[in-house]
C-alpha cells in the first residue's frame, strides 16, 4: 500500500488492523486508537481519499490502496490551514481525538471548501471528544471554511449514522452526554 505517498511493503498477519499497521509497522503514530470499535473516530484516516475508521479495517484490505494519515496534512513548522485553525481556535483540547477530526474535516473541506454549518456539524457528530465540547472544534472548521466563528445552528446537532457511528451527539453547548457505545456489528 502507499501511505502518504510512500510505498510501504510489509508481511503482516491477516488479522492485523490497519490502525496497528499504520502505527506499529509504518511508524506513523499520529493516528490514534480510541474505542477500537469504530465509534469514536480517533483512528480516522483516508483510504483512497475517503474517511474510514482504521480500527475496523484489516491492513490486508488496504493492499493496493492509498492511505493518507494526519502526518500528510502539515508539519509542526508548516501547519495546514485546517491545523492552524485548530490551533488558533483552541480546538486541540487534550489532542487525542484531534487527528480523526482533522482527517474527516480535511476530506469535507477538500470536497466542499465552503461547507455549510450543517455539513460541518454532520462530520463532527461522527466523532467523540471526551474533553469539554465541540464548540471550539466547530469554530476551527468553520474558520478553515472561510467563515468567522459563530454559534452552531439552532437545530439539534445531527445524530451520527452509518457504520461506526455513535449515538452521542453534542448538546447545544457543544458538550456530549456520556453514552454506551453501540455493539460492534462485525
Amino acid at each position: 500500500m502507499r501511505i502518504n505517498g510512500a510505498e510501504v511493503v510489509r508481511t503482516v498477519e491477516v488479522r492485523r488492523t490497519l490502525a496497528d499497521f499504520i502505527r506499529e509497522d509504518a511508524g506513523l503514530t499520529g493516528t490514534h486508537l480510541g474505542c477500537e470499535h469504530g465509534v469514536c473516530g480517533a483512528c480516522t484516516v483516508l483510504l483512497d481519499g475517503e474517511p474510514v475508521r482504521s480500527c475496523l479495517l484489516f491492513a490486508v484490505q488496504a493492499d493496493g490502496h492509498e492511505i493518507t494519515t494526519v502526518e500528510a496534512l502539515g508539519t509542526p513548522e508548516h501547519l495546514s490551514p485546517l491545523q492552524q485553525a485548530f490551533r488558533d481556535y483552541h480546538a486541540l483540547q487534550c489532542g487525542f481525538c484531534t487527528p480523526g477530526f482533522l482527517m474527516s474535516a480535511h476530506a469535507l473541506l477538500r470536497d466542499n471548501p465552503q461547507a455549510s454549518d450543517e455539513e460541518i456539524l454532520e462530520v463532527l457528530a461522527g466523532h467523540l471528544c471526551r474533553c469539554t465540547g465541540y464548540t471550539s472544534i466547530f469554530d476551527a472548521v468553520r474558520a478553515a471554511a472561510g467563515r468567522p466563528p459563530g454559534p452552531p445552528p439552532a437545530e439539534p446537532w445531527p445524530t451520527p449514522t452509518g457504520a461506526g457511528a455513535s449515538s452521542a451527539a453534542p448538546d447545544a453547548a457543544g458538550g456530549t452526554a456520556p453514552t454506551t457505545p453501540e455493539p460492534h456489528a462485525g
